[in-house]
């Protein structure tokens, strides 16, 4: 794949379930076509957002298959976690084999491996891989840094394809984008930085929000790739509010909830996450009138 393809609005999709917390495979079919007629680019599916810490081995692969059998237009990628190479190796080239057009990987977990050691690792899952792996940074969720070098010499390595930053590290992401090929994409992991990244050349988001507002997401990072920077921030700066409304409390949950309150029907959380504690849902609530979804 062309890294020019790994690039645009890419939702982050929530996985809906249904009142037994069993995984709700129609419904989520119908999302992969919503988001299609709303303009995202990009399906991610089985990431955090989509809850697949709490998914056992054959309903990830399912929750994938689906998201891969009901894309039309739009690409999918498949998220893939493990903090044991060989184990992240087995899962990349299983999820690889899924029909997906990339795999995203995240960055071990709870071991905090050395720079080496993410060098290591993450060369090992592109050899795995059928499809352009994306890396995935997200200190906050792993303990642990995959630094700008680091980073960039990933970018070097045959399969790799790109690397989703969320580490809100501005400085760190200016290295990136100041040092890695023009082969190798750089994706905001934070929907509050998609506009300053994409100012200074990345290429796209995988968004949370997007779940939510999945026009105006790609509305955004539509109009920054053809240059309207005027249009496209001030559209930003509209959506901040709901930006960081979606992290009141650990995601998935303020999306979800956002989601059922606008009528989209996702259904509820697997342990151990829970529902939102009632005053987060006023302010959620709040947000979401202010910028016009309730």
């Amino acid at each position: 794949m062309a890294a020019a393809k790994l690039a645009g609005s890419m939702v982050a999709i929530v996985t809906p379930f249904r009142r037994d917390g069993s995984v709700d495979f129609k419904r989520l079919k119908e999302l992969v076509g919503w988001h299609e007629g709303e303009g995202t680019d990009w399906v991610l599916a089985c990431g955090t957002t989509g809850e697949s810490a709490t998914m056992d081995h054959d309903e990830h692969n399912k929750v994938i298959s689906t998201v891969v059998g009901a894309a039309s237009k739009a690409r999918v990628m498949g998220g893939t976690a493990a903090n044991d190479t060989r184990k992240g190796k087995a899962q990349v080239e299983e999820v690889s084999g899924l029909g997906v057009d990339a795999v995203l990987a995240l960055s071990p977990y709870y071991n905090k491996p050395t720079q080496e050691g993410y060098f290591q690792h993450f060369s090992a899952l592109a050899r795995a891989s059928s499809v352009p792996l994306v890396v995935y940074n997200v200190p906050g969720r792993t303990g642990g840094n995959i630094e700008a070098q680091t980073t960039l010499r990933l970018a070097t390595v045959d399969g790799i394809g790109g690397v989703k930053e969320a580490s809100g590290q501005m400085g760190q992401i200016m290295k990136i984008l100041a040092g890695a090929p023009k082969s190798f994409a750089v994706i905001s992991g934070d929907d509050a930085l998609t506009f300053p990244m994409m100012a200074c050349g990345a290429r796209g988001v995988i968004s949370v929000t997007a779940n939510l507002l999945p026009k105006l997401v790609a509305d955004v990072v539509h109009l920054a790739q053809r240059g309207r920077w005027d249009d496209a921030r001030r559209l930003h700066e509209r959506l901040l509010p709901v930006h960081d409304a979606m992290f009141i409390e650990s995601n998935p949950i303020p999306v979800k909830e956002a989601m059922n309150l606008a009528g989209l029907r996702v259904g509820g959380y697997r342990l151990p996450l829970t529902a939102i504690a009632p005053a987060n849902r006023e302010r959620l609530k709040q947000v979401l009138v202010a910028a016009g979804v309730l």
